[in-house]
């Protein structure tokens, strides 16, 4: 297996876990906030309110992640390449 085969396969993989804690961490809580409900008879309160609220914090966690983790590329980039930063140019 090369690299270029071994990597994609790494990112689908890693694109698998994502996906599976995109659904199964909101679905904990929502269960969770299920179970609440049903013993404050406040249905189905808690339930979206603690859905909603953990998959808000994982989109932003992921998009937090995935801006980090451009910045670093970009910064791994300029340092090979050793050029100028185009967009420091006319800045001066």
């Amino acid at each position: 297996m090369d690299h270029s085969e071994r990597s994609t396969r790494a990112g689908a993989g890693d694109a698998l876990a994502k996906a599976f804690e995109m659904i199964a961490t909101p679905a904990i809580f929502g269960f969770g906030g299920w179970l609440i409900d049903g013993r404050l008879g406040t249905f189905p309160a808690l339930t979206l309110v603690l859905a909603v609220v953990v998959f808000g914090y994982q989109v932003w966690s992921f998009a937090r992640a995935y801006g980090t983790s451009m910045d670093e590329a970009l910064e791994s980039r300029r340092a090979t390449y050793g050029g100028p930063d185009p967009a420091a140019e006319g800045q001066s």
